[in-house]
């Protein structure tokens, strides 16, 4: 009477098809079945449903078509269905999504089922894992047991705009695939949970009860179901050769299905249903579908109830004869024990029986799709441009792989939109379109370096939420429209173009080749003088041979104020008080005219960083905006004296905070706000810039603190621009600092984003021990040496700072713990994204405070969304009991 099952359990599910009859092609209204990787344009009738399958070139325009291994292929293997005996693979970037587009639309519920077969198709006799998400939410990881399994799941869900998107994400553990595709549409009245359409229904089990061969697949579902036959071996089967009628309900179970039942064996026991799940607070919810298949005689019940874990949940209920009834839950099951009994009433003089079940486990849909009308916009400008990247699936879901370019403001009920898109070196062309004003939301818009032609479009103005705009570096002709320049004067807007737009060509004569971003008030003659004045020193500078243009063959040139030294000197009183010292030199501090207080970094004649590393940070800085960067305020370069000026955040760096042994010791909530902080800062450089910043100087000492503990990573002298196209083998010069620098960077000379990764793996672990990257002892030790033994011994109370005094959630302390160690893997392969990382620390975040304390909330509770993932595809638990020793390299 027990029933065990497992997803796993799902491949004999879809290998039922075998035997199946072929289906009617008048059921198939509303089908989508795509046999992934066939040939482009074939389309075929599948000899054992009797389903018409196409290829899935109308579907996706990214991936490779690959055939599996002849070892499992016919006549090898020559019971195979057709749609598994090929794949698409998809070799290149993280994301890579099918749209599908059913014919009912919107607001319809469907059935979507997909299916993987490895077999070794790439000769490595090694599976890989990864990621299935529908819409912006995970479905599921696809994982395999050995080479020959086939993996077949399927969902139901609403569909919540014209497009439905399944996308596969690349988790680094190998190169994600699919087989198969297929979408039902289903009776939108059907599969009700207490949900509604905030959450999916992910298949569990289905099961044919008291068929020992059925076929699995019917002709006459019309809902394309695969039922696996199952009988207890306590139970015993019965069926029926009538027709039984099921089109009571909108279910609609194949007769086939319904002609058979079980009930038990021994009369007065009842029948019984249990399933294991790895997790107790799955949600679960149960269609069990009832028709009595023997005519009773005059006076002779059948009449029973359903409990779930002992509480009764429904009945009394007495099966019609030859028709059929599906009773289901309309609030979720959930407990430890997963216990489904049917069992007879006092009154019946005969058993239950059951002839079908369905088991579905509720998955909450958290994230929503972006904003309908950006959809459109974006899809709008990709088509104008024929923007060549991987734009694939929903622009901002799921929130760790939105689109290359794009950020996105994301609440907990509304869609998210878009702030920011940065189409820089985009190679687009003709004028600028004006489907970019259906970006309503949007913040930063940056279509420099492209060959844009035209006029700089009034249009622009509509984006009231604008505040920075780039435009150089294109054939633009005409002025800045008067709008726009009225929003610069306010200081509502940044606003960067070449020099031939900042007036009529009338009245302005052009220096040929000088580049001038707006910086200020273009009222003011003095200030753009005073501009032309500056870039004509530096050029006379460069040419002179104490200066050399940047690598874009372009002078610097700063949207931020030029100082001169008299000025530097004055703001700093002649250089009195120093509050921090780098590897580019002393760091003071400085109070502007208008009673700002700044700090003024110089470079030290002695520092092993000179011109180079400051153009670098200078240039970097001048692109770059971020609320977890340290903002740019200006430079001086002049009389051989090198001055770059940011705001000064007034609780210092995070290395001398950790440092300080007195009352001032970060509580946890503190430390977590710290490092999604500053996972916030690296991943927009990782993925917000184009192209691409690696720091390469990621530490304690380069995350600086403000006033009310929000953290800014500065110190950009040592960082790397890497080209889209070499991010993962750009050699360069090794350059870091001894405890944070990446092993594999070292030793290979190769950079990419997964350099920062492992340095912030071990800041976050800095914040967690307390310790510094480098104990000082007799001798010295690493503090990913250091904590191996706590994690071996599964001690976490005594891994976390003690100055804490166990004042933090467990959990996430050790979830905490489980990313860092993820990140400084000492490989890149092993290593999530900032991506991956950033939602994992809400995450820890949001369970600390959920411990149910009481508490004030702070200045910045509303900074962290409360609608996180609860699970990483890229960051697998930490075994604290099995772990083996982590040492340095």
């Amino acid at each position: 009477m027990m029933v065990e099952m497992s997803i796993g359990s799902l491949q004999l599910l879809f290998l039922c098809i075998l035997t199946a009859v072929p289906a009617n092609g008048q059921l198939q209204t509303g089908f989508i079945s795509i046999d992934c990787g066939a040939p482009a344009n074939f389309k075929y009738v599948d000899l054992d449903t009797g389903i018409s399958y196409e290829s899935d070139g109308a579907y996706t325009d990214t991936g490779t078509n690959r055939n599996i291994s002849s070892d499992y292929a016919y006549p090898n293997n020559p019971n195979l269905p057709q749609p598994l005996s090929d794949l698409r693979s998809f070799p290149q970037g993280n994301k890579n999504c099918y749209t599908l587009r059913p014919a009912a639309g919107n607001a319809s519920l469907y059935l979507i089922r997909a299916s993987f077969f490895y077999a070794n198709y790439d000769g490595l006799n090694d599976p890989p894992q990864f990621d299935l998400y529908l819409d912006a939410n995970l479905w599921l990881t696809v994982k395999f047991s050995n080479t020959s399994d086939v993996v077949t799941s399927e969902t139901v869900s609403f569909a919540s705009s014209k497009a439905i998107y399944v996308c596969l994400v690349n988790i680094g553990a190998g190169v994600p695939f699919i087989s198969a595709l297929e979408l039902r549409p289903l009776n939108s009245s059907t599969y009700d949970s207490e949900y509604g359409k905030s959450a999916s229904l992910l298949l569990y089990q289905r099961l044919n009860v008291g068929s020992t061969k059925g076929s699995g697949r019917y002709t006459d579902d019309i809902y394309d179901r695969i039922w696996a036959p199952y009988v207890s071996s306590s139970w015993e089967a019965i069926n029926t050769s009538l027709a039984v009628n099921t089109n009571e309900n909108g279910y609609k179970a194949p007769p086939e299905v319904i002609q058979t039942a079980a009930r038990s064996q021994n009369a007065s026991k009842p029948l019984e249903l249990r399933w294991t799940s790895s997790n107790a607070s799955d949600q679960f919810f149960v269609y069990l579908y009832f028709a009595e298949v023997e005519q009773l005689q005059r006076n002779v019940s059948r009449k029973f109830n359903i409990s779930w874990n002992g509480s009764q949940i429904s009945g009394p209920f007495s099966p019609r004869y030859l028709y059929t009834a599906t009773i289901s839950n309309s609030k979720a099951l959930v407990g430890g024990e997963r216990r489904i009994v049917i069992y007879k009433t006092a009154d019946s003089a005969l058993p239950p029986i059951l002839n079908a079940v369905e088991i579905y486990k509720a998955r909450l849909l958290d994230e929503l799709l972006t904003n309908s009308e950006d959809v459109n916009a974006l899809f709008s400008v990709k088509t104008t441009y024929q923007i060549k990247k991987n734009w694939v699936g929903d622009p901002c879901g799921p929130k760790k792989y939105p689109w290359e370019g794009l950020a996105c403001n994301y609440g907990s009920s509304i869609p998210p939109q878009i702030i920011y898109l940065n189409l820089s070196s985009s190679k687009l062309n003709g004028a600028i379109t004006a489907a970019l004003v259906e970006l309503s939301s949007l913040e930063s818009l940056d279509l420099s370096n492209n060959s844009l032609t035209g006029p700089v479009p009034e249009f622009l103005e509509e984006l009231k939420n604008l505040k920075y705009l780039n435009l150089r570096g294109n054939n633009l002709s005409g002025a800045v429209p008067k709008a726009l320049l009225e929003r610069l004067n306010a200081g509502l807007l940044t606003l960067s173009v070449d020099e031939q737009n900042l007036c009529g060509s009338a009245s302005c004569k052009r220096k040929k080749g000088i580049i001038i971003p707006i910086v200020s008030s273009l009222s003011s003659v003095m200030a753009l003088c005073a501009a032309l004045v500056v870039l004509w020193k530096l050029r006379r500078k460069w040419k002179s041979g104490t200066g050399s243009p940047n690598e874009e063959g372009r002078y610097l040139a700063s949207e931020k104020r030029h100082f001169t030294y008299p000025e530097v000197v004055s703001m700093t009183n002649n250089f009195q008080t120093v509050i921090g010292k780098g590897g580019f030199g002393d760091v003071y501090l400085g109070i502007m005219n208008e009673g700002t207080q700044v700090a003024v970094k110089m470079l030290s004649a002695s520092s092993s960083q000179g011109l180079r590393e400051f153009r670098t940070e200078a240039e970097l800085l001048m692109r770059i905006h971020h609320k977890n960067l340290a903002s740019f305020i200006g430079y001086c370069d002049e009389s051989n004296k090198m001055v770059l000026i940011y705001e000064y955040l007034a609780k210092g760096n995070l290395k001398n905070y950790l440092s300080d042994g007195d009352s001032r010791s970060l509580s946890w909530e503190s430390r977590l706000r710290i490092a999604i902080d500053a996972a916030q800062g690296l991943e927009y450089l990782h993925h917000g810039c184009k192209p691409p910043i690696v720091h390469r100087d990621v530490k304690t000492a380069n995350i600086l603190l403000s006033e009310s503990m929000e953290a800014k990573i500065a110190d950009f002298g040592l960082s790397k621009v890497i080209p889209s196209d070499g991010l993962s083998n750009m050699t360069t010069s090794v350059v870091g600092t001894t405890g944070y620098l990446d092993p594999e960077y070292y030793i290979s000379r190769k950079l990419n984003e997964k350099s920062d990764v492992y340095s912030f793996g071990i800041v976050l672990l800095e914040l967690i021990t307390g310790q510094p990257a480098i104990i000082k002892a007799e001798m010295p030790v690493h503090i990913l040496e250091w904590v191996s033994p706590f994690i071996q011994r599964g001690d976490i109370l005594d891994l976390v700072d003690q100055r804490l005094q166990g004042d933090f959630d467990e959990s996430s302390a050790r979830r905490a713990v489980e990313i860092a160690t993820a990140c400084a893997a000492s490989t890149s392969l092993h290593r999530p994204t900032m991506g991956y990382v950033l939602p994992e620390l809400k995450h820890c975040l949001e369970m600390e405070l959920s411990r149910g304390l009481e508490r004030t909330p702070g200045p910045r509770d509303e900074a962290i969304s409360t609608t996180v993932s609860t699970s990483s595809p890229e960051i697998q638990s930490t075994n604290f009991d099995s772990m083996s020793a982590i040492s340095p390299r």
